[in-house]
């Protein structure tokens, strides 16, 4: 009957997403006029509707397929706060995982996401009424070619970031850059059994554009007991239990400062992420040892 649920399941994500996309795209477009007080307002009502679009998911997977969700450390959060949320990833899965477990615990969940996802079918049009960063990275051998770009990542992310001064917002940033796979791991030559290399330029451009505004890092670890995944999986039941680890951290001034420019504080920064990583990487070890 898998493929029944997942009909369903499916279906019922979509038609979810047109009724909601509606009003999220109108409230962006009309968020265009120019007047901060009513930019705010249709900020608040856009995401207001992306937070009802949110319960509707998290409906769907309660009626049509259910599991087991553990989660710990939910403590310690709270809905009106600057929040950096990092978190590791595996598949398409986490995104809904990640908005079920936190959904009105923390401000909306605002992604960084590539430039190309823009052009998705209508999710990219939400994203863009919701004030989703896309970013372009610049990469070394574009620097090489063009060291007038030099700076270019965090004037991109700082512009980005404007946008969240205004109200109370989640900020997720995927450190690894792409999601987990046996392959990518062994290409890499990572030093974690569980996990990519983590990447510090994203959270430190974020923290240099907004550290004195990010009240709290909230680090999210997932894991999934059966192994990673795939979205059809997922809406088709297969998926019986999810566990999340939630470790809510202050914001010290060790993690502020200027990523491109200050060779000590890039080295300390990106120290510091490793031992985050390496922590990550014991507790889902750990995990593995439960099934």
């Amino acid at each position: 009957m898998s493929w029944l649920r997942r009909i369903f399941s499916l279906l019922l994500y979509v038609l979810n997403t047109l009724v909601w996309f509606i009003p999220i795209f109108i409230f962006g477009l009309l968020k265009l006029l120019p007047i901060p007080a009513w930019q705010k307002l249709c900020s608040i009502v856009a995401k207001e509707c992306a937070s009802l679009w949110v319960a509707g998911n998290n409906l769907n997977q309660n009626l049509i397929a259910p599991y087991q969700l553990n989660v710990t450390g939910l403590e310690n959060i709270k809905q009106k706060d600057w929040y950096l949320v990092v978190a590791n990833h595996q598949s398409w899965v986490d995104i809904v995982i990640m908005q079920r477990v936190l959904h009105r615990k923390i401000p909306f969940l605002n992604f960084f996401l590539k430039k190309e996802l823009l052009y998705v079918p209508i999710l990219g049009l939400a994203w863009w009424a919701l004030d989703f960063p896309f970013m372009t990275r610049t990469s070394k051998s574009q620097l090489r070619k063009n060291p007038k770009l030099k700076g270019k990542d965090i004037e991109t992310t700082r512009k980005a970031c404007e946008k969240f001064k205004t109200m109370p917002v989640s900020i997720v940033n995927f450190v690894e850059g792409t999601r987990f796979t046996p392959e990518k791991h062994q290409r890499q030559k990572s030093p974690f059994e569980n996990l990519l290399k983590p990447k510090a330029g994203g959270i430190a451009f974020v923290m240099q554009a907004m550290g004195e505004q990010i009240n709290k890092v909230v680090n999210v670890t997932i894991h999934y007991p059966q192994g990673i995944p795939s979205f059809v999986d997922f809406v088709s039941g297969k998926v019986n239990q999810v566990d999340v680890h939630i470790e809510v951290m202050p914001v010290s001034e060790e993690l502020i400062g200027d990523y491109s420019n200050d060779n000590e504080f890039r080295v300390r920064f990106q120290s510091e992420l490793n031992r985050l990583w390496n922590e990550k990487d014991g507790q889902l070890t750990e995990l593995q040892k439960l099934k």
